[in-house]
């Protein structure tokens, strides 16, 4: 068992891809920030990548206390042996209490090897975190039995503490940029040899055109939208809205889109500035995907649809015929 005493300030590591920060690391800075305040201790922002300097910046502006910063080309595009052996080899220096990494594809499989390594506890796919006032521990909370129920889950006799966080579950704060912090550099590098895998080829195009955790705008569809042909009409209210394309769990299950549309508890936690749900009853998995969203819009024939419980408007109506009707009425603002 660790020392506990010699543990302080909460981390938050901040993702990046060519050299730009994904939002979840933000986000996670927002969220962490009234935690720190809670145990009178630092946050701490860690970067690790190629030429991420302005990500550590920009990580002081949303947030963070000091940002310790591990910039080689060896970072340039995330592998497991490389950001592992980082981010160890900084634990292990610096001894912080809390590390939260975002639930992103690399940070579930980067946190698991970390804590493992470290011999210590982690709370995976969290959709909620907080300071337990009796303990001081942090209190993670994540989805269990399919997300029918919530866990509450605390690591009181390792540390650090860690847990990945679902991108989209907290919204990111504003950037201040007259926040100022210092910039911590580290040196360390890992040798060709030890990195067992190499980048052969690296494809954009499906990431980029599903990245519903950043989307602005999702037009979803649900089982009522009745075909995998019949999300011409979702895709096309959704071009013209500049928006992206979103579905539930049982549109996944029918093969009519692929799973990087999901949008839900087993899918993508989404926090989008307008959230069109179409022909989508509204089953709690889905609903906790979607609380972030600032305003929800719910298409549906059944008046009695859950999704109506939640919707900030609502079409009790046809799809077939509301959603060409909405796509024609928008197209001709625009003319």
């Amino acid at each position: 068992m660790n020392d506990l005493s010699e543990y302080k300030n909460i981390w938050v590591f901040i993702e990046t891809e060519c050299g730009k920060a994904k939002n979840v690391g933000y986000e996670l800075l927002h969220a962490a920030k009234p935690l720190a305040e809670k145990k009178g201790c630092p946050l701490v922002a860690v970067v690790i990548g190629k030429d991420v300097e302005d990500a550590a910046k920009d990580a002081i502006c949303y947030g963070a206390d000091s940002a310790i910063l591990v910039d080689g080309p060896e970072y340039e595009y995330y592998t497991t042996d490389a950001f592992v052996k980082a981010l160890i080899a900084l634990v292990q220096k610096y001894k912080p209490e809390t590390l939260m990494i975002g639930a992103t594809t690399n940070g579930r499989d980067m946190g698991p090897r970390v804590s493992c390594h470290l011999k210590t506890g982690l709370t995976a796919d969290c959709t909620a975190i907080d300071i337990d006032e009796e303990t001081g521990n942090v209190a993670w909370t994540r989805p269990t039995f399919g997300g029918n129920l919530m866990a509450t889950i605390m690591c009181p006799d390792s540390r650090p503490q860690m847990g990945t966080v679902r991108p989209g579950v907290f919204k990111k704060g504003a950037c201040d940029k007259n926040r100022t912090g210092e910039i911590i550099r580290e040196e360390i590098h890992v040798a060709p040899e030890e990195i067992r895998t190499t980048l052969v080829e690296r494809v954009n195009e499906i990431v980029e055109a599903v990245n519903l955790s950043e989307a602005e705008i999702i037009v979803s569809g649900g089982r009522g939208v009745g075909s995998a042909e019949n999300f011409k009409l979702i895709e096309g209210l959704a071009k013209v809205l500049g928006g992206t394309v979103g579905c539930s769990r049982a549109v996944v299950d029918a093969g009519w889109l692929p799973y990087a549309h999901q949008v839900g508890q087993s899918g993508k936690t989404v926090a989008p500035k307008l959230y069109f749900a179409v022909g989508i009853s509204g089953a709690i998995q889905h609903l906790a995907g979607i609380s972030g969203a600032d305003t929800v819009i719910a298409v549906n024939k059944d008046a009695d649809a859950p999704i109506f419980g939640v919707a900030d408007y609502g079409i009790v109506g046809d799809l077939n015929e509301v959603v060409p009707a909405l796509t024609e009425a928008l197209k001709a603002r625009q003319s």
